[in-house]
């Protein structure tokens, strides 16, 4: 069984709320959220919102007495941290706990959405896998990376059974099964989980994963797709289909290239299907990814061109 944090609250406001730094970021938010959840808050001076939702944060946390920590991290002089973290517009809070974002929340919300956020966090400290649990987590993890998937997904599924709000065990288990190429159970392990880490992001890549698994069921040849592109550019149509293609053959930055091609020939073409598409591959790859930095910075200068 697991062993509550029983350490005494911290209540220094100083403690719990700080400025922080692509410098600091290692530290302050990943390091410290292996003990205690960490809510960072992504703000920038000009953001009339941010001033609003800061304070109110602030007074959430304060009053959590030491639960939960804050980092307050300016987009504006971070400018790495929030590209690999995709943050897209602002004010955008994450929570993270044991060095990943588990939960989080774009825009100014109601008083009463930021402490149902904070309290949510809160306990995470508390119900999250700790000794034994978390030895199997990580051992699951490693089966799954040796190709050992079902004794990953039993792993997975005791954990679940022990501690059902566990966000590793739902994405590991949806990850075996999406390795399996089982999309319903895929589909059913991540509309199971519970309310309060359904948008956790790990879960929200493989939301994005499972999308572009059943668009993969359906691709068509490449040869045939790469032809009717070739002989007729402004076929978007085909132009999206070998992109999907593409994508499910494994070459995911060909995939993103058509489509920022699609993108820049007639971005509004099939209600925004290009920029629909490349959001959708962004999300299933990790936050860091070459194909994502790069991606989303030719996508932004085409926009803003």
């Amino acid at each position: 069984m697991l062993e509550l944090n029983t350490a005494a609250p911290t209540t220094d406001a100083g403690a719990l709320i700080k400025d922080g730094s692509e410098q600091s970021f290692m530290q302050d938010v990943i390091e410290t959220s292996q003990s205690v959840p960490v809510i960072v808050d992504f703000w920038a001076p000009w953001c009339g919102p941010c001033k609003t939702l800061g304070p109110a944060l602030e007074a959430a946390v304060t009053a959590a007495q030491g639960a939960v920590q804050m980092v307050k991290l300016n987009v504006d002089e971070n400018q790495a941290i929030a590209g690999q973290l995709q943050i897209q517009s602002i004010p955008t809070v994450y929570a993270f706990w044991q060095g990943k974002p588990v939960d989080g929340f774009q825009g100014a919300v109601p008083g009463s959405e930021i402490q149902a956020f904070v309290d949510r966090v809160s306990t995470m400290g508390n119900g999250a896998p700790d000794g034994g649990l978390a030895d199997a987590l990580s051992a699951a993890q490693e089966m799954l990376a040796d190709g050992d998937i079902e004794d990953a997904a039993q792993t997975f599924a005791a954990i679940l059974e022990e501690e059902p709000s566990t966000v590793g065990a739902y994405a590991g288990l949806a990850q075996c099964y999406l390795a399996q190429g089982d999309l319903e159970q895929v589909e059913a392990t991540l509309n199971g989980a519970p309310a309060e880490i359904s948008k956790a992001p790990e879960l929200e890549a493989l939301y994005a994963q499972l999308e572009l698994a059943k668009q993969a069921a359906g691709a068509g040849p490449l040869g045939e797709l790469q032809a009717a592109v070739e002989a007729e550019g402004d076929n978007h149509q085909a132009r999206l289909d070998l992109a999907i293609a593409l994508h499910a053959a494994g070459d995911a930055q060909a995939a993103v290239d058509h489509l920022l091609e699609l993108f820049r020939r007639d971005r509004e073409w099939n209600d925004a299907a290009a920029k629909t598409q490349l959001f959708t591959i962004f999300d299933a790859l990790p936050a860091n990814d070459p194909v994502v930095l790069n991606g989303r910075r030719k996508l932004s200068s085409l926009i803003f061109a």
